[in-house]
C-alpha cells in the first residue's frame, strides 16, 4: 500500500493541515473498523449461527431488540467513517496505508473490547453457549491482538514526519 496521499491536492499545505488529515483518517479507519467488526458480529454469529444475541439475559426478544440495536449503531460508524473519508480524500489527505491500520485497530479493539469486556466482565453473552469456551475465546481475542498489532505497526510507520521547530528562527548578527 501507498503512504502517498490519493486524491486532489489540498489547498493549504503544512504541518497543520497535514496533523488535520492524518487525525481524520485515523478517526475514519477506526470507525470504519468498528462498524465493520459489528456488522460481522452480528450478521455471522447473531442471525447466521444463531449461536448468542447482543444482550442475552431476557427475553429471546429483548436479545433481538438488542442486535437491532447494535446493528443501527455499527452502521451508524460505518456512515460517519465514510463521510470523514470522503472528506480527507476530497482534501488530498488520504493515505490508504495509514488509513488500512486505523481500520484494523477499529476491528481489533472492537473485538478485544466485546470478548474481554461484554463476554467475561459484563457478561453480556458468550460466543457460544454449551460447549467448551476456552477455544472460542482464546481465538476470538487472539485475531483481535493480531489484528491490533498489524495496525499498530502500520500507523507507527505511517505516521506523519514532526518538523524541526514551528518557531520562527531568530536572527544572528
Amino acid at each position: 500500500m501507498s503512504s502517498r496521499p490519493v486524491g486532489r491536492v489540498a489547498g493549504r499545505s503544512g504541518s497543520t493541515e497535514q496533523a488535520a488529515m492524518s487525525v481524520r483518517t485515523v478517526l475514519s479507519g477506526v470507525l470504519f473498523g468498528i462498524g465493520v467488526a459489528a456488522f460481522v458480529d452480528e450478521t455471522v454469529f447473531h442471525q447466521l449461527l444463531h449461536w448468542h444475541h447482543f444482550y442475552d439475559k431476557s427475553t429471546p426478544e429483548v436479545g433481538l431488540v438488542s442486535d437491532g440495536i447494535f446493528h443501527a449503531v455499527g452502521w451508524f460508524a460505518v456512515v460517519a467513517a465514510l463521510f470523514l473519508f470522503a472528506d480527507v480524500l476530497r482534501r488530498g489527505g488520504l493515505r490508504m496505508a495509514r488509513w488500512s491500520g486505523a481500520v484494523l485497530v477499529g476491528a481489533g479493539g472492537f473485538q478485544l473490547y466485546d470478548g474481554t469486556i461484554q463476554h467475561k466482565v459484563m457478561g453480556l453473552h458468550q460466543i457460544r453457549y454449551e460447549v467448551d469456551l476456552l477455544p472460542y475465546d482464546l481465538t476470538w481475542n487472539i485475531l483481535a491482538c493480531i489484528m491490533l498489532a498489524i495496525g499498530i505497526v502500520l500507523l507507527v510507520r505511517t505516521r506523519p514526519a514532526r518538523t524541526a521547530s514551528l518557531a520562527p528562527a531568530t536572527a544572528r548578527g
